[in-house]
């Protein structure tokens, strides 16, 4: 979210951050804005014009956009999927309205998606963003099978988490660092500092534009927390996840991440739950710097068979 103008203000982060996760955690239902303002405790007419001053777009074309988004997501990995369970669970009325609102958007109707023409120009500008010039050949898909780097994946099943966390939007412009020292800061003075800190990331960047990816900087804190100000709390139901411990540079968990996409999950048997991916921190955020980062890498996923 932007900077703001005053300290007052931040109450209306935390309360449009509750929108945004009551919208995510019920994308496939109607969503009307009476519903999704009273969520974040105001009334329609105040909901609609915060919502469109912090977030740069009206709640409509957010619900929609994300929705579209996700039905990329599911066209991606679950292959066998039906549209019209495609159009239901990402909260489309009909397949007639879900390839309507799809061909708007990417110029093709979604039977004829090809899910990599569309994410490779977006992976290639992201890598040129956070990589150096001299390390991106060593970020380039590998061959289904090959695993260089040696990742193992783990799978655990993970408890419900409550999560105290403060957003950041535009995370790849920066950002993230100074989210994280506020939350440390503000966990430090409640006696929360030395829990499970987590990052994690909403959208993914190979489909979401750069300027709208949402990215987390959490703790996992006691049930019954409050959030306050920008500091916002959201409850995390137990998921199995697929987890790969990290220790070492950007390019390093950047090729796990493909590698755990690209190369492990489609032989798994599992597909992405509706979750974020989880940065699991070894301690606190950037406890080793910008450079070097030991964390676990936590995949929520479903069995590939499941129903949506």
């Amino acid at each position: 979210m932007p900077d703001l103008p005053n300290l007052a203000n931040l109450d209306y982060v935390g309360r449009i951050n509750r929108a945004i996760d009551y919208v995510t955690g019920n994308l496939a239902e109607p969503l009307p804005l009476e519903e999704v303002a009273r969520a974040a405790g105001f009334s329609p007419f105040h909901f609609h014009r915060i919502f469109r001053s912090l977030m740069g777009e009206t709640l409509a074309s957010f619900v929609k956009r994300v929705r579209l988004e996700r039905s990329v997501h599911m066209l991606s990995y679950r292959g066998g999927t039906s549209l019209t369970e495609i159009a239901l669970a990402c909260g489309f009325s009909s397949s007639s309205d879900f390839s309507r609102s799809f061909r708007a958007q990417y110029g093709l109707p979604p039977s004829r998606l090809d899910a990599e023409t569309l994410r490779r120009p977006r992976r290639e500008a992201m890598l040129r963003s956070v990589t150096p010039p001299g390390d991106r050949h060593r970020l380039e898909s590998l061959p289904a099978g090959e695993n260089p780097d040696g990742f193992e994946i783990r799978l655990r099943d993970l408890p419900a988490r409550r999560v105290a966390y403060v957003r950041v939007t535009r995370a790849y412009e920066g950002g993230v660092s100074r989210a994280a020292a506020r939350l440390v800061a503000w966990a430090e003075a409640r006696g929360l500092a030395d829990g499970q800190w987590l990052g994690y990331q909403w959208d993914d960047p190979e489909i979401t534009p750069p300027d709208k990816c949402r990215y987390d900087v959490g703790i996992e804190v006691p049930g019954g927390t409050p959030g306050e100000g920008d500091v916002s709390v959201t409850d995390f139901s137990p998921m199995r996840a697929a987890e790969l411990e990290i220790a070492g540079p950007i390019d390093l968990e950047l090729r796990a991440l493909h590698w755990i996409y690209l190369a492990w999950l489609p032989r798994s048997g599992y597909a992405p739950a509706h979750q974020p991916m989880f940065e699991a921190w070894n301690g606190r955020p950037f406890a080793h710097g910008m450079e070097h980062f030991e964390l676990r890498v936590q995949l929520a996923v479903v069995d590939a068979r499941a129903p949506l």
